[in-house]
C-alpha cells in the first residue's frame, strides 16, 4: 500500500498570509458596523444597553476568531496607535485602513438592503451622531476620553507580549462600557470607520470631522501612555 496518500496536509494550500489579515480586517470590521447599525435600527435608537452588547459582543467574536490573524484591530484609532507603538510595520498601515473602511461601507450598504428605508432615515443609518445641545467640544473630549480607554485596553489584553490570553472579551467590553458612558454625549464611536461607513451611504455628516480627530488622538495618547510607562520586556 502507498503510504504516500494525495490527501496529505501538504497537498492543501496555504493562503497568502497577508491578504488574510486585510480580509480578516475586512470582515471583523464588516460585522462590527453590521451588528451595530443593525441594533441601533431594530431599537430605534433607544435602548442604549442593547446597543452596547450589541457593538460589544460584535467586537468580543471578531477579536477572538481572527485576533491571531491580524491582530483583531477593526478600527483606524488602533490601527494608528499600534503603528506609533512600533508593532506593525508601516507598509501594512495603509491596506489595514483600506481594509476597515471597506468593511464599514459594505456593511452599512447591506444594512440598507435589509432594513426599510424610513427606519434608517429615523436614526440617521445608526451613524454616531452628538446628542442634543452637545457641543464639538464636548463630543470631541468624549471621543478622546473612551479611545484612549478601548486602544489601552487593546494593548494591555492583546498587543503586549505579556498580555493574558483572554480573546476579545474585554475589548469587546470596554466598547460596551464606552457606549453605556458616553453614547448620549457623542455617539461613542471610537472608530472612524464605524462612522464613515454609515455617514457614506446615509449622506450623514454631523460634526463628522470629531470622529476622526478624537479617536486617532485618543489612540495616540494611548500608545504614548503604552510605549513609555506600560510596555513588557519582550
Amino acid at each position: 500500500m502507498d503510504n504516500h496518500s494525495s490527501s496529505t496536509p501538504q497537498s492543501i494550500p496555504t493562503p497568502d498570509m497577508k491578504i488574510n489579515k486585510y480580509i480578516a480586517e475586512f470582515i471583523g470590521t464588516f460585522t462590527l458596523c453590521f451588528v451595530g447599525i443593525s441594533a441601533i435600527t431594530m431599537t430605534s435608537g433607544g435602548n442604549l444597553v442593547a446597543i452596547a452588547l450589541a457593538h460589544g459582543l460584535a467586537l468580543v467574536t471578531m477579536v477572538s476568531a481572527f485576533g491571531h490573524i491580524s491582530g483583531g484591530m477593526f478600527n483606524p484609532a488602533v490601527s494608528v496607535g499600534v503603528l506609533l507603538a512600533g508593532k506593525m510595520k508601516p507598509e501594512e498601515f495603509i491596506s489595514y485602513i483600506i481594509s476597515q473602511l471597506l468593511g464599514a461601507v459594505f456593511a452599512a450598504w447591506l444594512v440598507g438592503m435589509v432594513f426599510p428605508h424610513e427606519s434608517l432615515v429615523a436614526v440617521k443609518w445608526g451613524t454616531p451622531t452628538p446628542g442634543a445641545n452637545v457641543s464639538f467640544m464636548q463630543a470631541f473630549i468624549m471621543e478622546i476620553v473612551l479611545t484612549f480607554f478601548l486602544v489601552s485596553v487593546v494593548f494591555g489584553t492583546a498587543v503586549d507580549a505579556k498580555a493574558p490570553k483572554v480573546g476579545g472579551l474585554f475589548i469587546g467590553l470596554t466598547v460596551a462600557m464606552d457606549i453605556l458612558a458616553g453614547g448620549a454625549i457623542s455617539g461613542a464611536s471610537m472608530n472612524p470607520a464605524r462612522t464613515f461607513g454609515p455617514a457614506l451611504l446615509g449622506g450623514v455628516w454631523e460634526m463628522h470631522i470629531v470622529y476622526w480627530l478624537g479617536p486617532i488622538i485618543g489612540g495616540i495618547l494611548a500608545a504614548i501612555v503604552y510605549k513609555k510607562f506600560m510596555q513588557s520586556e519582550s
